[in-house]
């Protein structure tokens, strides 16, 4: 059997002040595969950089076991930082630096000597196409070039593993698509990458496998096919002016209609085969005389695996 590169059991992080106790994670079990991006997907305050703290050995876990990378994380955390990368949300760089200075000082910190960390230097320069930036000082890049020079200083010593905490956040949609090509290239070369993020569409277009949290604890966990299959087929929105609990009622009892909810005016429905189902139910609602001001059909997203699973939109908590 494949060693797993993270395993956790009823990891737990509490923090207490001002005579209040805050459980930011809540008991979390994770399994993450070698050689995947595994994707931690929730929205922000729900547990997802507490979590990876702990696993880092950046703070202590208040319950629970884990081994990273093969090394336990209470017994052995000296062992976890060898074996890791870890490139925090606000980044670490020097903008006083160059590119080339930083990356020779992280693999010289990690016990490289001078020529070796040079030399690695210029590999990871390569892998993420920095060679013209750098002997630029990190202050003169742009956004996404200090983003992926972030991701080169956690990879400098080969990582077995590496977290990435919200690696994309504040980058434009082409910077956040070059990283991402990054990050599967890595993923290619042999690295485990463990990602938090809030993205919908960075969890679904990047990740191998993922698991959701909300509140501290996992709602969902699956590869993005896997989850968005467990929805009930297709989704269909209606927004309605009159009475929503009779066209609820009236809507539950059509063929195709598997499942119907009521959320702030709107019914959602998941139906079988929406593009058949959905003149189906406007006829329906039409001979009731409840036509419907706004209707939409969708195929099951990952919006829609957090909303069935909390009773909210990940879109607007993200927002």
């Amino acid at each position: 059997m494949t060693e797993l590169m993270v395993e956790t059991h009823g990891l737990r992080r509490t923090f207490k002040g001002r005579g209040k106790t805050v459980e930011a994670v809540r008991g979390v079990d994770l399994r993450v595969a070698p050689g995947e991006i595994f994707g931690f997907l929730g929205p922000n305050g729900a547990g997802k950089t507490t979590t990876l703290r702990m696993l880092a050995t950046l703070i202590e876990p208040t319950e629970g076991t884990a081994l990273v990378a093969g090394a336990d994380l209470r017994r052995e955390p000296g062992r976890v930082r060898e074996r890791i990368g870890y490139v925090a949300q606000g980044g670490g760089s020097d903008p006083g630096m160059t590119g080339r200075g930083e990356l020779v000082i992280q693999g010289r910190l990690f016990g490289l000597a001078r020529k070796e960390a040079e030399r690695r230097a210029v590999e990871v320069l390569e892998a993420l196409d920095l060679v013209e930036a750098a002997d630029r000082t990190v202050g003169t890049y742009s956004g996404g070039m200090r983003r992926r020079l972030d991701i080169g200083i956690g990879m400098i010593h080969r990582p077995r593993l590496l977290f990435l905490d919200e690696p994309t956040t504040g980058l434009d949609p082409q910077a956040r698509a070059h990283l991402w090509d990054e990050i599967r290239r890595l993923r290619d070369g042999g690295a485990t990458i463990f990602l938090t993020t809030h993205y919908l569409e960075e969890a679904d277009a990047l990740c191998d496998s993922l698991a959701i949290i909300d509140h501290g604890l996992i709602v969902a966990e699956g590869t993005p096919i896997e989850l968005k299959r467990a929805i009930a087929g297709d989704v269909v929105t209606l927004g309605l002016n009159g009475s929503t609990d009779g066209a609820l009622n009236l809507l539950r009892s059509a063929p195709r209609v598997r499942e119907a909810e009521l959320s702030d005016g709107t019914v959602r429905l998941y139906v079988e085969d929406g593009d058949l189902a959905l003149p189906e139910l406007l006829r329906l609602l039409d001979g009731a005389g409840m036509p419907p001001s706004s209707i939409s059909l969708h195929r099951p997203s990952l919006d829609d695996v957090f909303l069935r699973q909390t009773g909210r939109s990940l879109r607007d908590e993200a927002a």
